[in-house]
């Protein structure tokens, strides 16, 4: 597989890999931007912070939403249904494996008028 890069509003997307089983992709963040407060309803996702920092915004079990600062070497799973969103305290570099449903996005908020 070739490498395929997307660019969003706020950075960009690398994805390496895209398996019926699993797929890893690269995020890059720009200071100060940040993604969509959103849930997946069947996606899965674990990240790990590779450069930078950023703050999680992540829904707790009990409907909570809670904040915690990321920076390099630090790691989270996402379940699915949880609310969360990445921002960028620096410009981050993310490294994201999930769950191959690309496209089960729900999204709350988002900076950008996306849908």
């Amino acid at each position: 597989m070739t490498p395929r890069r997307i660019d969003k509003p706020w950075g960009h997307e690398e994805i390496w890999a895209h398996t019926e089983h699993y797929v890893g992709k690269v995020l890059f963040i720009r200071a100060g931007h940040r993604l969509s407060m959103q849930h997946h309803v069947t996606k899965e996702e674990t990240i790990r912070v590779s450069s930078g920092s950023l703050q999680l915004t992540l829904e707790g079990l009990d409907g909570e939403i809670v904040e915690q600062v990321m920076r390099a070497g630090d790691i989270c799973h996402i379940p699915p249904g949880r609310r969360h969103r990445l921002r960028a305290l620096t410009d981050v570099t993310v490294y994201e494996v999930s769950t191959p449903q690309l496209s089960d996005v729900v999204r709350h908020a988002d900076d950008y008028g996306r849908a």
